[in-house]
């Protein structure tokens, strides 16, 4: 069945209609929410961006992943999920307005980014809870169905959302007033996605909430052992540790040209306000490209050379597109130097994730994955770190272009030498079988 079929087929059920329309009515609040945060973090016209500020600014986005992903799914299967729901979507609409407040009034501080973590850490619950209360609202045969379009409606509910705050952008002004208006706009949506929300019942979405609390506790402490296990896991695996040891170092090198960009754009490339967010928005745009077209180029590539081989030639790639596009600083070439960025940063995380699958065993792999998303988080948030202490604010800094274009020159060779000794261990029993 097509995805419109799947669709309407799920829908037909009135109280997945009620989760569902919960979802959607959130996720278009998180979208007007961070084009708020990115504008006035990173494109606020009044100021120019620092690369310590946007160091702050990533670090606030991306540690509620790495750091209380892990524990969101322990503690809703021990909450009321329809209470998690209303909850969590009455705290981010009460601190989507005490930001909007703190913005009006200008302090952009330690106050204003607690309350942003605090927002999108609680939206970790949310999303957790949603995905634990699917099979309570839909049967056991159209479940498929049901994981299969829920979270693609949600990316594009958040999409638009984000269309939606940038016309309230357009409308309100580059201020920090419109800014507030802004996440005045999503702290409304999330009000309506709690008001939905009570059209379910009680203990409708589960669980059984019969535990103790020590429980709970321990349930907590198990996730933090098994983030340990995992990780023994994947040292015990080569495949897997280099595996895992070459996505953390491409995540900084990516994280460190994100940040060059996002400054070249607000302060070099034009003014900021509008017109940084728009010439940013392009260039994440062509990296989008790239994914694409590593989506397609990986399996058939992987088909001909080893996984080995395609992640050197990647890295290579990359090494040379970044001295050709990314160092001159050109508003022309900064684009093509993102969409070679993004097929590198595919074309590895698929290959990576492809190697994961095939040398970890299948009772580590919830483990081994969430030490995965950890290092995917922290790599960049730490990139983000170190540009903080050696980027300027115009973004222009030949010497970390050159850097970045070595650390991926050595991976290459790196996984050359590599699958040159996995063709060294294959030969033998190939030639075996043969004779």
């Amino acid at each position: 069945m097509s995805f419109h079929g799947d669709l309407a087929a799920v829908l037909r059920g009135r109280e997945f209609r009620k989760l569902f329309g919960t979802r959607i009515v959130s996720q278009l609040g998180d979208g007007v929410y961070q084009v708020a945060l990115a504008s006035y973090v990173f494109f606020n016209p009044e100021q120019h961006t620092t690369a310590p500020e946007v160091a702050v600014a990533f670090a606030v986005l991306l540690l509620p992943f790495s750091v209380v992903g892990p524990f969101a799914g322990v503690l809703i299967d021990r909450w009321s999920r329809r209470q998690v729901l209303l909850n969590s979507a009455l705290l981010k609409a009460v601190l989507a307005v005490a930001t909007a407040l703190l913005v009006a009034v200008g302090s952009d501080g330690a106050p204003f980014l607690l309350a942003a973590l605090v927002l999108l850490s609680i939206n970790r619950f949310f999303l957790a809870g949603l995905s634990a209360a699917l099979p309570h609202v839909v049967p056991r045969e159209k479940l498929v169905m049901a994981n299969a379009v829920t979270p693609t409606c949600g990316t594009f509910a958040t999409f638009l959302g984000a269309g939606l705050g940038a016309g309230l952008r357009l409308l309100a002004g580059d201020g920090a007033l419109g800014t507030s208006v802004i996440m005045v706009g999503a702290a409304a949506l999330f009000l309506g996605a709690a008001v939905v929300t009570l059209t379910l019942g009680r203990g409708q979405l589960g669980p059984d909430l019969a535990s103790a609390p020590d429980e709970v506790r321990a349930a907590v402490r198990n996730v933090a052992y098994g983030l340990i296990a995992g990780a023994q896991h994947i040292w015990r695996r080569p495949p897997a540790r280099y595996g895992l040891a070459t996505i953390a170092a491409h995540r900084f090198g990516f994280g460190l040209s994100t940040l060059v960009t996002l400054l070249l754009y607000n302060n070099t490339f034009t003014g900021g306000g509008v017109a940084g967010l728009a010439g940013f928005s392009v260039a994440m745009a062509a990296s989008g490209a790239g994914f694409f077209v590593a989506a397609m180029a990986t399996p058939w590539a992987t088909e001909r050379i080893s996984k080995e081989r395609w992640i050197a030639v990647l890295c290579g790639f990359g090494a040379g597109c970044l001295v050709a596009f990314a160092l001159p600083f050109s508003v022309a070439l900064f684009p093509v130097a993102g969409f070679a960025l993004g097929v590198v940063s595919q074309g590895i995380k698929i290959s990576v994730d492809t190697m994961i699958h095939h040398h970890v065993d299948d009772a580590f792999r919830g483990r081994v994955f969430s030490c995965y998303d950890m290092v995917f988080n922290a790599a960049f948030v730490a990139a983000a770190a170190v540009a903080a202490l050696t980027v300027p604010p115009s973004g222009v800094a030949p010497i970390l272009v050159l850097a970045m274009s070595l650390g991926y020159a050595v991976l290459c060779v790196c996984w050359l030498v590599r699958a040159r000794g996995v063709d060294r261990a294959v030969t033998p029993s190939t030639t075996a079988t043969v004779t």
